[in-house]
């Protein structure tokens, strides 16, 4: 049998067996396990070489799995979950008892999100499982917005279930709340205001004890080519070694290879790429990788995020 492949029956079959499968969200894909199996979700920290203290999002299928969850009976997390579930918004609340350590890094909270993607619920319902899934990428690298980029980086995997390529391009919103309002812990497609329009937000800052939500280090989604945001770096390049990723017009010069992030200058369409362009310039014959920046409005935010992200350890 294929690793690759669209038998949900399978797939569900290896999470409630203990095992892990890649699967398609409508963010980036995930490298699911059983989240109240500690030895399950093990072997996700196994595969992607991620350090313990950087906790998991547990995805759920129905808001009936909120309880059994959290204890926490806080209205707006119901409000939240009514207007943007499901959806690229993940809510860090308090865990029950029931959740294992090893999934929040032993926070006394978790992150919940249900996912708007018929194949990654349809798993979920089918193992009888809430799923504990960070990207499905080894640590620190691009995340996977196709089959094939899971593969590329993690052909040890039990199965990959393929749902095509992922529609919003960029990980969920993170936020949590305090008795003031919402926190955003990492920005994504869900925006403030969006956030906003449902719940006041707080004027604290981000926790500064342990990682509240994964996405939070310095340095992250990096390629394994040297990659640079252009207005950011002092650094000369030289084109004809050079990938360049556009947002808007067609760059000056002869560059190695050109894509483009969204001709037209859209920002969803930009975020819905960002991913998938840099891995096919990390595939190819290029040496580095340049890429526009992008307007830091909505969507802008997080893509801006993943960028200085992925640049860090090439400063």
């Amino acid at each position: 049998m294929g690793l690759v492949g669209v038998d949900i029956d399978r797939a569900a079959s290896i999470i409630a067996n203990g095992g892990v499968v890649a699967f398609p969200t409508e963010t980036v894909y995930g490298l699911g396990a059983n989240a109240l199996n500690p030895n399950a979700v093990a072997k996700v920290f196994a595969l992607k070489e991620r350090p313990s203290f950087d906790p998991l999002i547990v995805h759920i299928a129905s808001v009936d799995s909120i309880g059994l969850l959290t204890p926490s009976t806080d209205s707006r997390i119901f409000q939240l979950a009514e207007r943007f579930w499901p959806g690229p918004l993940t809510i860090v609340v308090p865990k029950s008892n029931i959740v294992p350590g090893i999934v929040t890094s032993d926070l006394e909270t978790v992150g919940i999100r249900m996912p708007n993607h018929p194949i990654a619920l349809e798993l979920i319902k089918k193992s009888g499982c809430v799923i504990a899934a960070p990207s499905a990428n080894k640590f620190g690298r691009v995340s996977p917005t196709r089959a094939e980029h899971v593969l590329k980086q993690l052909p040890q995997v039990d199965y990959i279930l393929d749902g095509g390529k992922t529609t919003v391009g960029i990980e969920s919103t993170v936020v949590t709340l305090d008795n003031e309002g919402f926190i955003i812990l990492r920005h994504g497609a869900i925006t403030h205001n969006h956030l906003a329009q449902v719940v006041k937000p707080s004027s604290a800052h981000l926790p500064k004890k342990g990682l509240a939500s994964p996405g939070l280090l310095k340095s992250h989604y990096s390629p394994n080519k040297p990659l640079y945001i252009l207005g950011e770096t002092n650094k000369q390049f030289d084109p004809s070694k050079a990938g360049y990723i556009a947002f808007g017009q067609k760059p000056h010069g002869n560059y190695k290879r050109v894509e483009y992030l969204s001709e037209k200058g859209d920002l969803l369409e930009a975020a819905a790429h960002l991913f998938e362009k840099i891995h096919a310039l990390e595939d190819s014959d290029v040496d580095y990788i340049l890429i526009d920046p992008v307007p830091e409005t909505g969507i802008g935010i997080a893509i801006m995020d993943r960028l200085r992200k992925a640049a860090y350890r090439y400063r």
